[in-house]
């Protein structure tokens, strides 16, 4: 699963569905991209040099930003998703920078 440093903008987790990777996801904040189209960002990594992706997470599908045309518009996937868990009240299940005690040997 991946997951970012910090976690205090995490709203929820998902499955996704053709290769099971598990991805959290938060509120995209910075507006890069249109806040209203893509209301959430992805956290993916740190392998391609950017550790999240803008997107809009929905119950069964996420629609994320993979890339710009050469117009600057957004190159988008459709994500299906197995699972996909809003954190709601509930708070994530990692949300620190120490790792939880069962990681720990």
């Amino acid at each position: 699963m991946a997951y970012r440093d910090s976690a205090l903008n995490r709203i929820g987790e998902f499955l996704e569905k053709d290769y099971g990777n598990g991805f959290t996801y938060g509120v995209n904040e910075d507006g890069v991209f249109s806040r209203e189209e893509y209301p959430h960002i992805v956290y993916v990594g740190g392998t391609t040099g950017l550790d999240y992706r803008y997107a809009k997470v929905l119950k069964t599908v996420a629609y994320v930003v993979v890339d710009e045309d050469e117009n600057g518009a957004p190159v988008v996937e459709k994500w299906a998703l197995k699972k996909n868990l809003s954190y709601g009240d509930r708070a994530p299940l990692y949300t620190g920078h120490e790792p939880p005690s069962w990681l720990t040997l």
